[in-house]
C-alpha cells in the first residue's frame, strides 16, 4: 500500500524530497529509474508517474529540465543493461532460486510477449508496468543480439523518457491536472499500455 500511496501521490512526495535534499533530488531520481529496470526485482518501483511528477517540477523550476532528461534517459538505459547481462549471466540460476522473490508467472509473460513481438519488445515493453522491468533480463537470458539490444533500448528509453517528463512539462500544472493527480496518473498509465494491448489483441485476432 506504500508503494500505490507512492505512486498515486507522487507529487506530493517528490515534493517533499526536492525542499528536504535539493540537487541531491537528481541522485535519488536516477537510481528509482535506474532499479526500476536494473534489477529484476524491483519492478513495483515508480516509472511513469515519476516522470510524470519529475517534468512537472521542472516546468515549475525546482528542476532543470536538461539535466533531468539527460540523467532519466542515462538511467533507463544503463539500467536496461545491467539488467540484459544479469540475464545474459546468471539468468535461469536468478530464476531457479526459490530465495529470490521472482515470480516465474511474470518471466513466462515476458518470454510470450517476446515471442509475439521479436526485437520490438524492448520498445513496447518500456510502456507496460512490470515487463519494462523483465523484458531487458528475458533478452539476456535469451541470448539476444547485443547489437540489436542496445538499439531497440536505446529508442525505447527515449521514447519513454520524452513522452511522460514533456507531457509532466507542459500539461502537468494545468488546474484541472494538478488538482486531479491521482486520477490522472491513472489515466496516463492507462493510456501508455493502451497501444501494446491493441496489438497483442489484433495479433489474436489474426490468429
Amino acid at each position: 500500500m506504500g508503494i500505490i500511496d507512492f505512486i498515486l501521490h507522487v507529487d506530493v512526495h517528490l515534493g517533499k524530497i526536492i525542499v528536504e535534499y535539493g540537487i541531491l533530488t537528481y541522485g535519488i531520481l536516477f537510481f528509482v529509474i535506474f532499479a526500476e529496470t536494473g534489477f529484476v526485482v524491483t519492478p513495483f518501483l515508480p516509472g511513469d508517474s515519476l516522470l510524470f511528477a519529475a517534468g512537472m517540477f521542472a516546468a515549475l523550476g525546482s528542476l532543470n529540465i536538461g539535466v533531468l532528461f539527460f540523467l532519466l534517459w542515462a538511467a533507463s538505459f544503463l539500467g536496461d543493461n545491467s539488467n540484459y547481462w544479469i540475464g545474459h549471466f546468471f539468468g535461469q540460476k536468478i530464476v531457479d532460486n526459490h530465495r529470490i522473490p521472482i515470480k516465474q508467472s511474470h518471466i513466462d509473460k515476458t518470454q510470450t510477449f517476446f515471442q509475439e513481438h521479436g526485437k520490438q519488445t524492448m520498445i513496447l515493453a518500456r510502456f507496460m508496468p512490470i515487463i519494462r522491468t523483465f523484458a531487458p533480463f528475458v533478452a539476456g537470458i535469451g541470448k539476444m543480439k547485443y547489437r540489436d539490444f542496445v538499439l531497440f533500448s536505446f529508442i525505447g528509453g527515449l521514447s519513454w523518457i520524452s513522452i511522460f517528463v514533456l507531457a509532466g512539462y507542459f500539461f502537468g500544472n494545468i488546474p484541472l491536472v494538478r488538482d486531479n493527480f491521482s486520477a490522472v496518473i491513472m489515466l496516463v498509465i492507462a493510456v501508455s499500455v493502451l497501444p501494446a494491448v491493441i496489438k497483442i489483441i489484433m495479433h489474436k485476432l489474426k490468429k
